[in-house]
């Protein structure tokens, strides 16, 4: 049996730990409430944007992000084309904002 939290659930906790923080997040999508996906969109606050992908090890138990648009930061526009590509595969998923001028993703997990 799974006992992760359902995707909302960690969601929300994620919002609210960064919100005491100063941090904003926004959800921009939601997705399926209990095992939705979710992809990070970082809003650098310069124009300039990363997109991280929630995936798991080959367990299914840890967790990172993949760098759905690579290493350096893009342009908005390149950042909304990668995630509607995305959506068309998987329509569950959750899309999250996140403004950070650092980049910081705020979520549980290292980026890959």
């Amino acid at each position: 049996m799974d006992d992760r939290l359902p995707t909302h659930l960690w969601v929300s906790a994620h919002i609210r730990t960064a919100d005491s923080q100063g941090v904003t997040m926004t959800v921009v999508r939601k997705g399926d409430p209990s095992r939705g996906t979710v992809i990070l969109k970082i809003n650098r606050l310069d124009r300039t944007f990363s997109v991280l992908v929630q995936t798991r090890e080959a367990d299914g138990e840890r967790l990172f992000w993949a760098r759905g648009t690579g290493a350096d930061p893009v342009p908005e526009a390149d950042a909304d084309a990668y995630i509607a590509r995305q959506l068309r595969y998987d329509p569950d998923v959750w899309v999250i904002e996140v403004e950070d001028r650092q980049g910081r993703h705020w979520f549980d997990g290292p980026v890959r």
